[in-house]
C-alpha cells in the first residue's frame, strides 16, 4: 500500500517513501546536445525573431572572459572591495568554537620570492582560507628567517668583514634581510595569502631573540647544551661551523683516491705464533682524502669478516686486506694475488701494531669497528680522529688522540710538519702528503674517483671534518623521546616518517654555534686566565631580558658591566666582572627558527595542527623544532607534518640560471613587457599549486599554466552559465521548498551535497589536486554534459514564475553557491567576483564572510536517486539507439511490468502519455510513453532495445532487478516556432505550454 500510494503522491511534491537503491547513473556521462529540443538563444531570436522577448534568455553582466591588463586590475580591484588586506584580523575577532593553528616555517630573508615561496604559501592559505570558511578561528602568523651567514655575505658583497666591527656587520645584515622581506611580503599579499601581515615574526626581533634564549636556556637547565672539541663540519670558503642541514652533496666530486701500506711493527698476537713467514706483511687501506693520513691515528677492521694476506705476483710485496675484496683489487692492480694465510674472523687481528707511513717512528693499532664495509677499498680503514665522524667514534672508545691538523682556512697547520704547514688540504695539500707516501714507499695505487662529497650549500665550496671546541646539543639523548612523539604525529605523505626518521637516526650531535656576527650571540662569559665558560640560568635570564627590551645588539653595544651585573655575578658565585670576556660565537639559525614554536604559537595550546613546508625541512626546521620541543615540553610542536616537494621545470631539471629555466611567479602575474609571457594573473599560479602533486616534485612551465588558465576558463564559463539564468533570481523569496522541487532539481541537490561532503574531506587532507579532480567531474559530467542540457527547455521557455522554472533557479542558485564556495580557497579572486554577481545576499557581503558550502541533510531524501538513476539508465538506453540524432525528434515508448521500477517512472510520469513531464524532460524526448508492456501494433521500423535496473532497498532487504523495454519512433508532431521542440499540432502553430505562456504575457 505504501509503494501504491508513493506512486501517486510523488507527482503532486509528496514525500518519497523509498530508501535508497543502487542503480545505473552512466548516463550522466553522455555529452547529449540539447539540439533543437530547446530554444538556443543564437537561435531563438534569428529564425523566430517574432517570439523572442518571450524567451527568458540568460543574460549576466560577468564577463566570459579576462585577460592581460583587465585581469590585473580586477583582481587588485577584487582584493580591495572584498577587504583581502583585513579578511584575516576580522576573523581572529570573531567568536570560534575550534580553531586551528597553521604554523609558517619562516622563509629565508635572502633574495626575491620564486615559485617555491609560492607552492608553500599558497598551499597553506588553500587550507588556512578552507578552514576559516568552516568557520575556525585561523591562527597563521607569517615568519622570516632573518640571521645566518647567507644574509651575512650577500650583505657585504666585496667588503668582507676586513675592517668592520661586528655592529657594523650587523646593521648591512639588518638592511639586506629587511629588503628582502619587504619584497616577499609584497608578493605573498599579491598571490591572495591571507595573514596578519601587520604581526609577522621576526628572527632579529627582541622579543623573539628572548624567547629563542628561553628555549636555550632550558635545554642548558636539563643539560643538553655542553661545550666540547669535536670533530664538525667546518666550511673553510665561509670560516664556520655548519649543521648537517646546511650540507649539501655533490655527486660528481672529484678526489683523487688512493690505495696505501701500512707495514705491520707487530703482528697479532692470535696470528703471530701460527703463522711463519709473515714478518713483512703492510696493511693496506684505501681512502678517498689522503690529506688526512697525517692525522692517522688507528686502522679498523670489521670483528666478523675473513681476512687473508696476499702475495702480489709481480713484485712478491705481502698484503693484508679482507678476502672478499682480494679479486677486486687484484683486476685494479693488474697482478695476480695468490693467498697466503687467511683469518676467518677479523677479531684475529686484535693487538696488531702499524707503522705510520709518513711519520717515521709512529705507530698506530689494529683496532675493530663498526662502521667498517666491504662495499668499496680494502675492509680496512684508515682511521684519523680529527677528520671523520666515525673516526671521531672510535678514538672515544679506545681513548685515541684528537689531533688537528688543520685551520680555519682549510690549511695545514705546523703540527703537520714543515713539509706541509700552510698548504690548502684540498688541494696542494693532497698533493704534498701523495708525494710523502710515494717517497716512503706505501703509495701502491693512485686513482681518480668521482663520489657525493659534502659542500657548503651556499658557497658550494666542498667541506671538511675538523675538530673545533663548539658548543652543541645532546641530541642522542634525545633521540627516543623525538621518535616517541613522532608516533603522535601525522605525516603526509606516510613515506616521509621514514626519511624524517632516518635522518634523526644519523644526527649524532648538533653543532649549534657559529663563527659568526650576524645572529643571536650564544649568552656566555669566559675566564680570560682559564678559558673556563661562565653560562647558568641567572647569566641566560638576564641576557634574555636585555635582548627583549634591546635586541641582540645590546651584547656588543653595552659594556660588560651591563651584561654581568653584581647581583648575576653574586647568584653564579663567579669572581669579578674583570675576569670574564664576552663570547664571540652566534647560535646556529637553525637552532633561531627551531625555537619559533615558543616565540609565535599561542599559549593556550602552543602545538600547530599542521606545519607544512619541502622535503628539505626533514632534517632542517621540522627536526630542530621536534628536538628543542621534545627537550623543552616532552612533545612535539605539531600534531601533523605536511612534506611537498620542489618546484622544477617542466623537464623536470632543478631551475636555474645558468640553465635558464627559473620561473618568476612575478611574471607568471603579470607577464612579461615583450609579450613572450602573457598576464596569468594570481589565481593562475594558485591553480597551478591545487592542481599539482604536491607530494611529489611539482612541474611548472608554459604548458603547465596555459592548462591552468584554459581549467579556469572553462570553469568561468559555467559559472557564468549558472549566473545568467539567475539574473532577477531572489532565494530569499522565490526559493521552492526541496520538497515541492522537481525531482530532478533535487537530485541535483542530492549530488551537490555528495559533492560538498567529497571536497571537504579532500580539503582536510591537503589534498586540493583531489579537489580540482572532484569539482571537474561534477561539472562536465553531472552539469554541462547532464542537467545543463536536460532544463535548458524549462528555463528558457517555461512560465517565468512557474514551480517549473523557479525551482530550476533554486537549484542553480544552491549549485552556484556550493561550486563557488568550493572552489574559494583555491581561487579566491575568482569567487569573490562570482559573489559579487550572485543574487540573493546583501552588496556588502563578500564570499569569505558568509561561510562553507551550506548542504543539507533534506536534499538527501529516500527514493530520489532511485527514480531518477532508474530513468538515467532508460535513457542511456534511448540514446544509444539513436547516435548522433536529436534526442527531441523521437516518441519513446517505455514498458515496465508493475512493480518498484515502474512506481518509479510513474513519479516522474502519472499521465500514460506526455509531452511535458518530468520524465519527457530527462529524456529529452518529444513525448514519451509509460506503459506495463508493449503494444502490439508497433511500427515495424520501431527501434526497440531491453535493459535492466537493479534496485536495491534497504541495505539489501528488498532488490529486484527490474526489466524494462523501450520502442522508438520519429514523432508525428511538429516543431515549436518558439521553443523550437516537437510538441506542436503543425509547424505556423504554438505547442499548448508556448500558447498559455504567450498570451499571459500579453
Amino acid at each position: 500500500q505504501t509503494l501504491a500510494r508513493w506512486g501517486r503522491r510523488s507527482q503532486r511534491g509528496g514525500g518519497l517513501l523509498l530508501s535508497r537503491a543502487v542503480g545505473c547513473s552512466s548516463s550522466r556521462c553522455h555529452g547529449v546536445s540539447p539540439g533543437e529540443g530547446s530554444a538556443q538563444p543564437a537561435e531563438a531570436g534569428s529564425a523566430h525573431a517574432m517570439y523572442r522577448d518571450t524567451v527568458l534568455l540568460p543574460r549576466t553582466e560577468f564577463p566570459m572572459k579576462l585577460t592581460g591588463q583587465k585581469l590585473l586590475d580586477r583582481e587588485l580591484q577584487i582584493q580591495q572591495e572584498c577587504g583581502f588586506a583585513e579578511l584575516y584580523s576580522w576573523q581572529r575577532e570573531r567568536k570560534a568554537t575550534k580553531k586551528f593553528c597553521l604554523h609558517d616555517g619562516p622563509p629565508y630573508a635572502n633574495g626575491d620570492p620564486h615559485v617555491g615561496h609560492a607552492l608553500n604559501k599558497i598551499l597553506k592559505d588553500i587550507r588556512n582560507r578552507f578552514e576559516m570558511l568552516r568557520g575556525c578561528q585561523v591562527h597563521y602568523i607569517p615568519g622570516w628567517d632573518c640571521h645566518g651567514l647567507p644574509i651575512e655575505l650577500k650583505a657585504l658583497g666585496e667588503l668582507g668583514t676586513s675592517g668592520l666591527s661586528p655592529l657594523e656587520i650587523r646593521q648591512k645584515a639588518r638592511e639586506f634581510a629587511e629588503g628582502a622581506i619587504a619584497r616577499q611580503k609584497a608578493a605573498f599579499q599579491r598571490w591572495g595569502v591571507m595573514a596578519d601581515w601587520e604581526q609577522c615574526y621576526y628572527t632579529f626581533d627582541g622579543a623573539y631573540e628572548a624567547a629563542q634564549l628561553k628555549v636555550f636556556q632550558e635545554m642548558h637547565g636539563k643539560g643538553l647544551v655542553y661545550q666540547d672539541y669535536k670533530p664538525i663540519f667546518w666550511s673553510p670558503s665561509s670560516r664556520t661551523a655548519l649543521a648537517e642541514a646546511e650540507l649539501e652533496y655533490n655527486p660528481e666530486h672529484v678526489s683523487r683516491a688512493i690505495y696505501a701500506t701500512f707495514p705491520l711493527a707487530t703482528l697479532p698476537p692470535k696470528i703471530s705464533s701460527e703463522d711463519a713467514g709473515l714478518e713483512n706483511v703492510s696493511v693496506l687501506v684505501w681512502t678517498t682524502q689522503p690529506w688526512t693520513i697525517p692525522a692517522n691515528q688507528a686502522v679498523c677492521y670489521m670483528p666478523n669478516a675473513q681476512y687473508s694476506v696476499v702475495k702480489r705476483a709481480d713484485s712478491s710485496q705481502l698484503l693484508l686486506l679482507a678476502t672478499e675484496r682480494t679479486a677486486s683489487l687484484a683486476a685494479l692492480l693488474g697482478t695476480e694475488l695468490q693467498t697466503v694465510a687467511t683469518f676467518t674472523e677479523g677479531s684475529q687481528l686484535e693487538g696488531g701494531i702499524c707503522k705510520h707511513p709518513t711519520i717515521p717512528d709512529k705507530q698506530v693499532p689494529l683496532l675493530p669497528a663498526s662502521h667498517v664495509t666491504m662495499g668499496k677499498g680494502t675492509g680496512l680503514v684508515h682511521t684519523a680522529p680529527a677528520h671523520g665522524m666515525d673516526d671521531y667514534s672510535v678514538a672515544s672508545q679506545f681513548k685515541l688522540p684528537v689531533e688537528c691538523m688543520v685551520d680555519e682556512d682549510g690549511r695545514f697547520t705546523e703540527v703537520a710538519g714543515p713539509k706541509l704547514q700552510n698548504l690548502l688540504v684540498m688541494t696542494e695539500g693532497t698533493d704534498a702528503v701523495i708525494s710523502m707516501l710515494n717517497e716512503s714507499g706505501a703509495l701502491v695505487l693512485e686513482e681518480q674517483c668521482v663520489h657525493s662529497y659534502l659542500y657548503d650549500w651556499r658557497t658550494k665550496q666542498p667541506v671538511v671534518i675538523r675538530p673545533s671546541k663548539q658548543w652543541f646539543i645532546n641530541t642522542a639523548s634525545l633521540k627516543d623521546k623525538a621518535k616517541e612523539a613522532l608516533q603522535k604525529v601525522r605525516v603526509l605523505p606516510e613515506s616521509a616518517r621514514g626519511s624524517l626518521l632516518t635522518m634523526l637516526d644519523r644526527r649524532t650531535y648538533w653543532c649549534i654555534s657559529r663563527q659568526r656576527s650576524w645572529g643571536v650571540p650564544i649568552p656566555v662569559f669566559y675566564h680570560k686566565e682559564s678559558g673556563e665558560p661562565l653560562i647558568n640560568k641567572y647569566t641566560i635570564a638576564h641576557i634574555a631580558k636585555l635582548f627583549k627590551e634591546n635586541g641582540s645588539d645590546c651584547w656588543w653595544e653595552l659594556p660588560i658591566e651591563a651584561l654581568l651585573p653584581p647581583e648575576v655575578l653574586k647568584k653564579s658565585k663567579a669572581g669579578p666582572v674583570s675576569d670574564y670576556v664576552r663570547g664571540e660565537d652566534v647560535l646556529d639559525i637553525w637552532f633561531d627558527s627551531g625555537a619559533s614554536w615558543a616565540a609565535v604559537l599561542e599559549e593556550s595550546d602552543p602545538r600547530a595542527d599542521a606545519y607544512v613546508e619541502g622535503k628539505d625541512q626533514l632534517g632542517g626546521w621540522f627536526q630542530s623544532s621536534l628536538l628543542t620541543s621534545v627537550a623543552v615540553r616532552n612533545k612535539a610542536p605539531y600534531k601533523a607534518l605536511v612534506v611537498h616537494g620542489f618546484a622544477v621545470s617542466e623537464k623536470g631539471e632543478k631551475m636555474s640560471k645558468s640553465l635558464g629555466n627559473v620561473v618568476d611567479p612575478d611574471e607568471i602575474i603579470n607577464g612579461k613587457e615583450d609579450g613572450s609571457v602573457p598576464a596569468y594573473g594570481a589565481d593562475v599560479l594558485r591553480w597551478w599549486v591545487a592542481e599539482s602533486n604536491v607530494f611529489s616534485e611539482v612541474q611548472i612551465g608554459p604548458s603547465a599554466l596555459n592548462s591552468a588558465l584554459d581549467s579556469i576558463s572553462k570553469l568561468r564559463n559555467s559559472l557564468r552559465f549558472l549566473l545568467s539564468n539567475l539574473q532577477g533570481f531572489d532565494q530569499r523569496t522565490q526559493a521552492v521548498e526541496p520538497q515541492q522541487m522537481y525531482y530532478i532539481d533535487q537530485y541535483m541537490l542530492h549530488l551537490l551535497r555528495e559533492y560538498s561532503m567529497k571536497v571537504t574531506d579532500a580539503y582536510s587532507e591537503f589534498d586540493a589536486g583531489r579537489v580540482i579532480r572532484i569539482l571537474q567531474a561534477f561539472i562536465s559530467r553531472d552539469l554541462s554534459s547532464f542537467y545543463f542540457s536536460v532544463i535548458k527547455d524549462r528555463l528558457y521557455c517555461s512560465p517565468e514564475d512557474s514551480l517549473g522554472r523557479r525551482s530550476c533557479q533554486t537549484a542553480l542558485e544552491e549549485i552556484l553557491d556550493g561550486v563557488t564556495r568550493s572552489v574559494a580557497p583555491i581561487l579566491p579572486h575568482l569567487a569573490e567576483e562570482v559573489y559579487l554577481h550572485a543574487p540573493g545576499h546583501d552588496k556588502a557581503e563578500t564570499l569569505f564572510k558568509s561561510g562553507w558550502i551550506k548542504s543539507s541533510s533534506v536534499w538527501r531524501r529516500p527514493g530520489l536517486e532511485e527514480a531518477v538513476e532508474g530513468a538515467c539508465a532508460i535513457r542511456d538506453s534511448f540514446l544509444s539507439l539513436i547516435p548522433g540524432k536529436h534526442a527531441s525528434k523521437y516518441d519513446l515508448t517505455i514498458a515496465i511490468e508493475p512493480g518498484l521500477l515502474f512506481e518509479l517512472m510513474e513519479s516522474l510520469q502519472e499521465e500514460p502519455t506526455s509531452s511535458d513531464s518530468q520524465l519527457a524532460e530527462l529524456m529529452m524526448a518529444a513525448r514519451v510513453n509509460l506503459t506495463s508492456k508493449l503494444p502490439r501494433d508497433l511500427h515495424p521500423d520501431a527501434l526497440l532495445s531491453h535493459g535492466t535496473f537493479l534496485i536495491n532497498l534497504e541495505g539489501g532487504v528488498i532488490r529486484e532487478d527490474s526489466p524494462y523495454s523501450i520502442a522508438v519512433m520519429p514523432t508525428s508532431a511538429a516543431r515549436c516556432p518558439r521553443c523550437r521542440r516537437y510538441t506542436s499540432e503543425s509547424a505556423d502553430c504554438l505547442c499548448p505550454r508556448c500558447q498559455t505562456v504567450v498570451s499571459h504575457a500579453g
